[in-house]
């Protein structure tokens, strides 16, 4: 009896369950909420874009506010005038550079940080929080530090005992390294982040196993730990050292 009043109760409840009326995702998520992100999106990014393929058979100015259809004069004229290349160059060289010193400096502070310690913990969102900051404040407080008469041109000439006047920005040569140095210490937060996530994948069984076999720190970083760092993605292979 008690048995046949529970399937009653319970066949109640189902049925409870599948006259209850679905509501539609449309109907509590209107699309016209997405309005104000399209506009800005259409207003600050797409219009700009288009305006940009127009411009640029054009002899638009600032300092005019006429404007002439000049065909492809600008282009001709870049090609011909032989910048184009080297602007190419500088451009390649820096990206380059940026690459080799954000991941340097987000490896090496993901191997520093990976205990989780207050300590650490602390540090790694005080190097996260250049990520957060804006370009343009970035900006200033390098363009400050690094001016002829800036604090790191102080410090150097305390530490020498002599005027330090380096131009930092300034200089054909060394100008490239220190702006690709600028980016990086803005951005090697995230990568650091990123390696952090992948050192923490690692099955630390792995790790024993390799430092009871006799493996040193480097033997160990180069073997397992960095190739292992990454988690793969199911089209490829997992590295030996996968735990499955």
């Amino acid at each position: 009896m008690t048995a046949n009043l529970g399937l009653s109760r319970g066949a109640a409840r189902a049925q409870g369950i599948r006259k209850t009326p679905v509501r539609h995702g449309s109907k509590d998520h209107p699309l016209w909420f997405l309005i104000p992100a399209f506009a800005v999106l259409l207003i600050f990014f797409v219009v700009p874009t288009l305006s940009n393929f127009f411009y640029a058979f054009t002899d638009w100015s600032s300092f005019r506010s006429e404007i002439e259809l000049i065909g492809t004069k600008n282009f001709e004229a870049l090609f011909a005038n032989g910048k184009l290349l080297s602007a190419l160059g500088i451009t390649l060289v820096y990206a380059v550079l940026v690459a080799i010193f954000q991941n340097l400096f987000g490896l090496i502070l993901a191997l520093l940080l990976e205990r989780d310690t207050r300590v650490n913990r602390a540090v790694r969102v005080a190097f996260f929080v250049p990520v957060i900051m804006s370009a343009l404040a970035a900006g200033y407080i390098f363009q400050a530090l690094l001016k002829p008469d800036g604090a790191l041109n102080g410090i150097l000439g305390l530490l020498t005992d002599s005027t330090s006047e380096i131009a930092w920005l300034g200089s054909t040569t060394w100008t490239i390294v220190v702006v690709a140095l600028v980016h990086a210490w803005k951005w090697m937060g995230l990568s650091m982040l990123i390696y952090l996530a992948g050192l923490k994948t690692i099955n630390a069984d792995v790790i024993e196993a390799a430092r009871l076999d006799g493996a040193g720190w480097w033997a160990t970083f180069a073997r397992i730990r960095f190739p292992c760092s990454r988690r793969p993605s199911p089209s490829t292979s997992p590295p030996p050292c996968w735990d499955r």
